[in-house]
């Protein structure tokens, strides 16, 4: 796996990771976070709701911000401290998710990052934010 030391990192580098959502992502999801929602799980049910049908788990998304996190950028080693979340648009069954993350600030006295973080779906967001980390030092 790639990934930076902090003394590595600088405000400004980006790093992604894509995925398409696929039914058997929703249903594991729902099966391990235990959230049966069903606007999920259940299309009958969706298809009366605001989306029309149904809709991947918002957390699932997100998730996808921690894999950018601890394994491209910074990377291994990456202890997650923090995350802001602002759900703008829902996530379907078949749609492809980028998560985004920028380095924005760095505190070298305490080894800790600020990424803005985002996902995209179609150059579009549905997830903003703004994460803090640690990351580990060189060797």
């Amino acid at each position: 796996m790639d990934g930076f030391a902090f003394e590595e990192l600088s405000v400004g580098q980006t790093a992604r990771f894509a995925k398409t959502i696929t039914e058997a992502d929703i249903l594991m999801f729902a099966a391990v976070s235990g959230d049966t929602n069903p606007v999920h799980i259940d299309a009958e049910h969706a298809a009366g709701t605001m989306f029309k049908q149904r809709i991947a788990h918002g957390m699932l998304s997100a998730g996808l911000i921690s894999a950018v996190l601890g394994t491209r950028l910074p990377g291994p080693g990456t202890i997650y401290m923090g995350q802001t979340l602002k759900f703008r648009a829902p996530v379907k069954i078949g749609d492809t998710v980028t998560a985004v993350v920028e380095v924005t600030a760095l505190d070298p006295a305490k080894r800790r990052a600020t990424l803005s973080t985002t996902c995209l779906v179609g150059g579009k967001p549905v997830i903003e934010g703004e994460a803090t980390v640690m990351v580990p030092a060189r060797g």
